[in-house]
């Protein structure tokens, strides 16, 4: 009997050559809302392209902190790349259908460059931390370089760990189920479906959630505090409104990241979320800070708005010089 049932037995590793992207759960009217993901990811290349363009072309926007805005303008534009022209395709034109390997390539992206979202504004938090606490020494202690390294190895240290979380998913037997509860090959619901022992990637993704969400979390508040108690040692308030000034766009941008992936995290600890409100809170979380970041930064950065002033008036007046001209 021991023989036949090891003749018969399950191969140990078993990957389907597709798993089913079930998406949303009979929601009326929901291609309204793939609709509005497109407008999302159109204006969220524009707006990231635009401010890319601006860094790079004005000599002025040639310093740390706008080399890490750069950094945070790739990632925004990467990670809304991977995740919704893919989610609109799958979707809007029902091609569920996604191979494994793809799954895992798709899987690795999003993660990658969402988790490279929360690591640069760790980064800029640094850098307001030491121009705001450490004014006198800014210019010594972030320069270019050490921008640059900085980066370097945070790029280094996120495909580390994301590489190995993907990578990991090949341990893993789907013998059974190939149907995703998800919108994208998310790490939690694909690892669910295993028929093996999936805790070793269980453990890899509260690391990554440990690791890229609530530490970096923690490092800005901590620098906010540090950054409040220099605030109040300023005399007069139009001074500590001028330094605040400073930090407001990224302020903001921290609120529109992290609130809404630890209230999503929150609540699928505290209660049971409903599958569609979970997909549509999660999705919102990816797309919508991509997009937002760019319209934040112009609209409060007093020297992209003069930037971009500039830009158009100088179009302007090009524009009605090409006009006069076919006139005469």
């Amino acid at each position: 009997m021991d023989s036949l049932n090891s003749t018969h037995s399950v191969p140990s590793i078993v990957h389907p050559p597709f798993f089913f992207i079930n998406g949303f759960y009979n929601i009326p009217h929901v291609r309204y809302y793939y609709i509005f993901l497109c407008f999302v990811f159109v204006v969220t290349v524009l707006g990231n392209s635009f401010v890319m363009f601006i860094i790079c072309t004005q000599r002025s926007f040639h310093t740390p902190k706008y080399l890490a805005l750069f950094n945070l303008a790739v990632a925004d534009l990467c990670e809304s790349t991977a995740l919704i022209p893919n989610l609109i395709a799958t979707f809007l034109f029902n091609s569920q259908y996604i191979s494994f390997d793809a799954c895992i390539a798709n899987m690795f992206f999003v993660f990658f460059f969402s988790s490279m979202e929360s690591l640069t504004l760790t980064v800029l938090a640094y850098d307001r931390f030491v121009a705001i606490c450490l004014p006198l020494r800014y210019h010594t202690i972030i320069t270019t370089t050490k921008m640059s390294v900085m980066l370097t190895v945070v790029w280094t240290y996120n495909f580390a760990f994301i590489i190995s979380t993907a990578a990991l998913i090949t341990r893993l037997s789907f013998c059974k189920f190939i149907v995703v509860d998800s919108y994208f090959c998310d790490h939690g619901p694909v690892i669910r479906l295993a028929c093996n022992d999936y805790f070793p990637n269980y453990i890899m993704a509260y690391v990554n959630a440990v690791l890229f969400v609530y530490i970096p979390f923690l490092l800005i508040l901590f620098s906010y505090v540090f950054i409040t108690r220099a605030l109040l040692k300023i005399v007069t308030l139009e001074g500590r409104l001028k330094a605040l000034k400073t930090c407001s766009s990224h302020l903001i941008l921290v609120a529109v990241y992290y609130l809404p992936i630890i209230g999503t995290y929150v609540a699928a600890l505290t209660f049971t979320v409903h599958p569609n409100a979970r997909i549509i809170n999660t999705s919102l979380s990816y797309a919508i800070p991509p997009m937002l970041n760019p319209i934040i930064y112009v609209l409060n950065t007093e020297e992209i708005k003069e930037c971009t002033k500039k830009l158009f008036k100088r179009k302007q007046v090009t524009v009605n010089e090409r006009n006069i001209k076919i006139k005469k």
